[in-house]
């Protein structure tokens, strides 16, 4: 048997290192106005860890990733309003969050995309569980919710894993697919 050509470049099981849960320093990589599936306004959040141990965790993730395409590993989805029509209290966490942790006001309008690039943030990760292509139950490491920089330094506690739901039956429920992310919208 020939070498594959790409066989350098995999990573073998067992080399990757799982983030642990807790509050991190992050920085907004790329931030996107879109519809969820029920049609309501949200945002999609790309961020990646800017300090400590875990520095550029996702970056580093994406630029070893092999699949086509790759996909970035930390987009938090926010919806804008809540199920009244109102501004939900994740949106208002998430700007206030901001708007704290730099130190500015947020810039309404067309430049508001723009103006979230490359912000700190801080971010409040725990170990939620999924369903693998093979049917068995895994977990990672997800942001699900922001928190100033401030809040992140003065210590937050570590939040509790979050299991997948199970019916009656024992089987589980499924979560949907990290969406693909385009190499070209890395600032790097």
């Amino acid at each position: 048997m020939n070498k594959p050509e790409d066989f350098d470049g995999v990573k073998a099981y067992g080399d990757y290192t799982s983030l642990p849960a807790g509050g991190y320093y992050c920085k907004i990589i790329k931030v996107e106005e879109t519809q969820s599936s029920t049609m309501k306004p949200m945002l999609k959040i790309y961020i990646d860890i800017v300090d400590g141990e875990y520095k550029d965790y996702y970056a580093e993730s994406y630029k070893s990733d092999t699949r086509d395409p790759k996909k970035w590993g930390c987009i938090v989805y926010q919806l804008i309003y809540d199920n009244e029509g109102k501004t939900s209290r994740g949106f208002k966490t998430f700007i206030t969050s901001v708007e704290e942790s730099n130190n500015v006001s947020m810039q309404w309008g067309d430049k508001f995309e723009s103006f979230l690039k490359n912000k700190l943030i801080g971010g409040l990760f725990r170990r939620e569980e999924y369903m693998k292509q093979d049917g068995t139950p895994a977990w990672s490491t997800k942001c699900f919710a922001f928190r100033s920089i401030s809040s992140i330094e003065n210590g937050v506690p570590i939040p509790e894993d979050k299991p997948l739901a199970q019916t009656a039956t024992g089987s589980y429920s499924f979560k949907a697919a990290i969406p693909a992310f385009n190499e070209s919208d890395l600032p790097f």
